[in-house]
């Protein structure tokens, strides 16, 4: 067995975090926190946590969460939701440390900041399809693969009409039939936003091209993703729907932690579907390809007007239909300004700075809420 790997948990009381918490418990042989934080959402838990696992390190904020993510440890896990986690992410990556990456926000918005600051290797995917994605390359070489299939459960509204989702309400989009999320992960789900950013992760992740990423519908959330290699056969990665197994192979990784949780019943029939995705009603995965396609300060565009809208649409100032609308309007100025002298995005990927991220995060925050005030007066 490995030796005892010193883990740093940014986000311990989201739902990552906890359940990352859960691993560790039953795992003491294995883990040892050595430090955790968290958004200060839940200050009573987070007491509780860190009496429980007495951590060197922790404290609240994301100040607290940059200083963490830069310890010496082994592993860090970054369950930290939104663009908030980019300073965390570069923090951990430039301390040398095996980066358990579940805020795909950094990655996506960060791009080649991110991806150029990781040695090979050194990010290890917890989202549970690009957790299936690593575990189904291990199938192959590279050139043998032909693309890439992330599967999408379609959320509560899967079948629906853009019609039929002019009304849909906030406790509507959190009643996920599969996934037991935060909420704001929850309503990117519905909206598919969520799986807009997968593709973009999974492109960054993986190095395939976006016209070799498909997104196929699989209710049942079993197969959490799939590799097709370039003689016809493809590879799938099957576990009942729970975080705990990438969760427990991103701080294990490349080793599994037996007994994480229980294994698909293959003693029981049970049929598995797959259905195209729906973009008319569901244009959120074709706007994220466009945007990982122009690359640059785009991704951190589409992901902050997204994180502004659906506080609007939370909040009741704002239709859910309206949330993919406004990040293509917010987009298609983006696209704009970002020819212009005074823009602060670079004219190439390669000349992003955090400086350049964070000022269009800044910027596309800012545009949505203006747009926003005008579609709520």
């Amino acid at each position: 067995m490995s030796k005892r790997r010193d883990v740093v948990i940014l986000g311990s009381t989201g739902s990552i975090g906890t359940q990352a918490l859960d691993v560790v418990r039953a795992a003491p042989e294995r883990f040892r926190v050595v430090a955790l934080t968290a958004g200060g959402s839940q200050p009573e838990l987070f007491e509780q946590q860190v009496a429980e696992f007495a951590p060197a390190f922790s404290g609240l904020g994301e100040d607290a969460s940059v200083e963490a993510a830069s310890l010496a440890c082994d592993v860090v896990l970054n369950g930290i939701t939104g663009a908030v986690g980019l300073r965390p992410t570069v923090a951990a990556l430039e301390a040398g440390s095996v980066l358990a990456l579940a805020n795909k926000e950094s990655l996506i918005i960060g791009g080649p900041v991110v991806t150029d600051l990781a040695a090979p290797g050194q990010i290890v995917p917890v989202d549970s399809e690009h957790s299936a994605l690593a575990q189904c390359l291990r199938g192959g070489t590279a050139a043998e693969v032909r693309r890439l299939v992330l599967t999408a459960s379609g959320g509560p509204f899967r079948g629906r009409t853009r019609e039929q989702l002019a009304e849909v309400t906030p406790e509507q989009a959190l009643d996920h039939p599969t996934w037991a999320m935060g909420p704001v992960v929850t309503i990117n789900s519905a909206t598919l936003v969520n799986k807009g950013l997968e593709v973009i992760e999974a492109h960054l992740l993986f190095d395939v091209p976006y016209a070799d990423i498909e997104v196929v519908v699989h209710p049942t959330s079993v197969v959490h993703s799939m590799v097709e290699f370039t003689d016809g056969s493809t590879l799938a990665q099957a576990s009942p729907p729970t975080m705990l197994i990438p969760i427990a192979l991103g701080l294990a990784w490349p080793d599994r932690v037996p007994g994480t949780a229980p294994a698909v019943d293959w003693t029981r029939p049970q049929t598995w579907d797959f259905h195209p995705l729906d973009h008319d009603a569901f244009p959120a995965v074709r706007l994220a390809r466009r945007a990982g396609e122009r690359g640059g300060t785009a991704p951190a565009v589409y992901n902050a007007a997204n994180e502004v809208c659906v506080e609007a649409f939370r909040t009741g100032r704002l239709p859910f239909v309206a949330i993919v609308d406004t990040i293509g309007e917010v987009l298609a100025a983006h696209d704009v300004r970002s020819g212009s002298a005074d823009a602060p995005t670079p004219t190439g990927p390669q000349r992003l700075t955090v400086e350049d991220v964070l000022a269009a995060d800044r910027w596309a925050r800012d545009h949505t809420a203006s747009l926003l005030e005008g579609t709520t007066r």
